[in-house]
């Protein structure tokens, strides 16, 4: 379980890196949030194509694996659209709905095991987001994107360990950005941006920091129960206010250094619970 932690904390730090990359391309006007979405997937494919074993294409026999990707393709395209207009504060507020959802998954359709014990650090967990973000929904349309992303986020992350023990973490991870690059492939090649150095810089970053985090969240989804993983999720905060600061110069205040404390001792002691 401590492995699973540790992994889940390196790759909820480089999930956020990549959405900031995604953010500085669509709200400086370099993309659109469907080119980045999709770049993120081709490029993250190619990049796992060279370990991909052979015969993983057997895994798009599995209704499962299409549904899986289809999950992550909303979320990643629905994100980047909310983050186009609104503040990173917001858009994480309202994202942070999905460990919520996968934990509630989890626990009703793969029936994992719960005790009220973790389902109350679960909720705390949660206030302490709101203790890091405090948001102000104003009642922007586009805020609702981030909502649902962390909805369809919600649902991969359940359906990442409902399909652990068909194929191995690099399997699903090269099935589900293949699939995802071509669900979005008529929205990205209608949308193909300038060709200058800070465009590609960005966009290869982009998808790099994702691949790299999504495919270690398999890996630690393969290794504990996506109940006992789902408050682990909020490590993002930290990578998040650490890049909120060294690209926005945003210093963290005292609510939001004890909105931390809280997420990440929640976090901590959910994982740490033998049942």
């Amino acid at each position: 379980m401590l492995q699973a932690v540790i992994i889940m904390f390196i790759a909820m730090s480089m999930i956020p890196a990549g959405d900031l990359c995604g953010k500085l391309l669509t709200s400086s006007g370099l993309a659109t949030p469907g080119f980045v979405a999709w770049s993120r997937f081709a490029i993250g494919a190619v990049l796992v194509l060279p370990f991909a074993p052979r015969g993983c294409l057997q895994l798009l026999k599995d209704w499962r694996i299409w549904l899986r990707a289809s999950f992550i393709t909303g979320g990643i395209l629905s994100i980047q659209t909310a983050l186009q207009t609104e503040a990173i504060a917001d858009v994480f507020a309202a994202f942070f709905i999905g460990p919520v959802i996968s934990y509630v998954l989890s626990v009703t359709l793969l029936r994992e095991s719960t005790t009220p014990l973790r389902a109350l650090l679960m909720g705390a967990g949660f206030c302490g987001v709101l203790l890091v973000v405090r948001p102000g929904f104003g009642g922007s349309a586009n805020l609702m994107y981030a909502v649902l992303a962390g909805c369809f986020y919600g649902c991969f992350l359940t359906a990442s360990r409902w399909l652990a023990h068909v194929g191995k973490p690099v399997e699903l991870s090269f099935t589900q950005l293949l699939l995802s690059a071509l669900f979005l492939l008529p929205l990205g090649l209608a949308n193909l941006p300038e060709a200058t150095l800070s465009t590609t810089a960005l966009t290869f970053g982009s998808a790099a920091f994702s691949m790299l985090g999504n495919l270690l969240l398999l890996y630690a989804y393969s290794r504990a129960e996506a109940s006992r993983l789902a408050p682990t999720v909020y490590f993002q905060l930290i990578a998040a206010v650490a890049l909120g600061w060294a690209v926005f110069g945003q210093l963290p205040d005292l609510l939001t250094w004890a909105g931390l404390l809280v997420v990440i001792s929640a976090g901590i002691a959910s994982a740490s619970l033998r049942r």
